[in-house]
């Protein structure tokens, strides 16, 4: 067996021991009626379009839709020439190689395949030289089976692409993210291993309706990161040896402004002590190492039937946007984290080696003990169940019963048909391309991977044209910035009309 096929295997069997442990906790009443209201009400909302879907059905609706050929390419041939000749429906199938090339996926209903055979595997290598590996803005796109190494930009990155498939691909140092599905919609990304990103292996952006499960994550600063999404499960992954576990933020800024409706369960998120080697700057750098999940600003996020051990700092943090470093406040996000569950989950270990804020909370508190959870800022409606039996700072004021018990009554957040493909009339164009797109790395008016809009509109003032062409042949300017990524797949319409909002957004 492979060492991806052991590492899942051992998930398998070490998510039912700790089920079948974790089962027998106490059953806990309900906790205010404010609480229990906002429960229901999100309930109610997943038995609507949302909570019905599964992997299974979204896999299948992607298998019909691909009715047409196979062309198959082999060592020597372009992978990007058989995308061109492809029309939906079609299927490219990738025979075992190298391939040192970005392929860009502009049509819906593609199907991009590898085919691994004797332990050889189709490979997309960037020579440490080319930015991104996969760039698809189709509807319908599934991406599998792919090793995908020496990248600086991004393995695998969806623009404003709904109904997506990326499963059971081998990632190692491709620079900023892995998987990063961007404005997204009804996504499915599973049985991928990952390693040696510099911001976050699997990067939700600006996404609803997403499932994200069966993943190993080990080495990178920040192992899964649901960030400015919504309605998300997070299950059944190896997370360890990042500087960051799991991650569900709000990030300032951005043109979707909330995260919330995530499910954190059944994951293994142990031993993340890894380096923070973020960019400098950037908000993931700001990301204590040794720290297994952080929930920063969200709402309505369950936690429940993970381990969650061996991680230096803490074992989960929930914060506010004013207790978190590297954030400025944005004063159209909700910067406080509310209704956030902990359930039962199998603590042990955490906070040995906590950083000095973590520390002086431990003074305050009169404690030695390192805490398996941490809260500090503000919040309503937290709850952590079985409180007495874990190490604890700042959640004195947190209910000690929750309004549910268990979140298995939610099967799947994926929606039970595929989602209408995002608009592409000539006057929304601009916009969602740059939230598809631009906004992956560029916020408003504060640092992410780029520099903030605000900055290039200064920059290019009146001058649209000017930003038309430099996305498609980019430069590194900045020293304190990566080196951003072509996006020159996009025809010179398209560049100038991504251009003009960029310059016209004020906010």
């Amino acid at each position: 067996m492979s060492k991806k096929g052991i590492a899942l295997t051992l998930v398998a069997v070490l998510v039912a021991a700790g089920a079948g442990y974790l089962g027998a906790r106490k059953q806990y009443a309900n906790a205010g009626a404010e609480a229990v209201a906002a429960a229901q009400s999100l309930q109610t909302s997943r038995t609507g379009s949302t909570g019905k879907g599964s992997a299974a059905q979204l896999s299948d609706a992607l298998a019909a839709a691909m009715t047409g050929k196979t062309i198959v390419v082999k060592p020597g041939e372009l992978i990007q020439a058989a995308v061109a000749q492809a029309k939906s429906g079609d299927t490219v199938q990738v025979m075992p190689g190298t391939y040192n090339e970005t392929v860009y996926i502009d049509k819906d209903n593609i199907a991009l395949v590898g085919v691994i055979q004797e332990g050889k595997w189709p490979t997309l290598d960037g020579m440490s030289k080319l930015n991104d590996a996969v760039l698809y803005s189709g509807n319908g796109i599934r991406v599998e089976n792919f090793k995908i190494v020496k990248f600086k930009g991004n393995a695998i990155m969806g623009q404003a692409g709904n109904n997506f498939v990326i499963r059971h691909n081998w990632i190692e140092d491709t620079g900023v993210y892995g998987i990063f599905p961007q404005f997204g919609q009804n996504g499915l990304i599973q049985y991928n291993v990952l390693s040696g990103i510099e911001d976050a292996a699997i990067y939700v952006g600006m996404s609803d309706n997403i499932q994200v499960d069966h993943n190993e994550v080990h080495g990178n600063v920040a192992g899964i990161e649901i960030e400015n999404s919504r309605h998300a499960i997070v299950e059944d992954n190896m997370v360890y040896d990042n500087a960051g576990g799991v991650l569900t933020f709000v990030t300032p800024w951005l043109p979707i402004k909330t995260t919330f409706d995530v499910i954190i369960r059944n994951n293994f998120v142990v031993n993340n002590n890894h380096k923070n080697f973020g960019a400098v700057g950037s908000i993931v750098s700001g990301v204590p190492s040794g720290t297994g999940v952080i929930v920063m600003a969200a709402k309505d996020v369950v936690i429940e039937n993970n381990v969650i051990r061996d991680n230096k700092n803490a074992g989960i943090i929930v914060a506010d946007h004013k207790s978190f470093a590297n954030i400025t406040v944005d004063p159209e996000s909700d910067p406080y984290p509310d209704r956030v569950q902990v359930l039962s989950n199998l603590f042990s270990n955490n906070g040995y080696e906590p950083i000095d804020d973590i520390k002086a909370l431990m003074l305050a508190s009169l404690t030695k003990q390192g805490p398996d959870i941490v809260a500090v800022g503000g919040g309503t409606g937290n709850c952590m169940v079985d409180r007495a039996s874990h190490s604890t700072l700042g959640i004195s004021g947190w209910a000690t019963v929750c309004p549910i018990t268990t979140s298995a009554q939610t099967v799947s957040l994926l929606l039970d048909k595929p989602a209408t493909p995002r608009s592409t009339e000539t006057v929304t164009k601009g916009q969602v391309l740059y939230n598809g797109i631009c906004a992956g790395c560029h916020t408003y008016s504060a640092r992410m991977i780029g520099p903030p809009t605000q900055i290039i509109q200064a920059l290019y003032a009146g001058n649209p044209q000017g930003i038309a062409d430099y996305i498609a042949h980019p430069t590194k300017k900045r020293d304190d910035f990566p080196p951003m990524p072509s996006q020159g797949h996009l025809s010179p319409e398209m560049r100038k009309l991504v251009a003009e909002y960029m310059l016209s957004v004020k906010k």
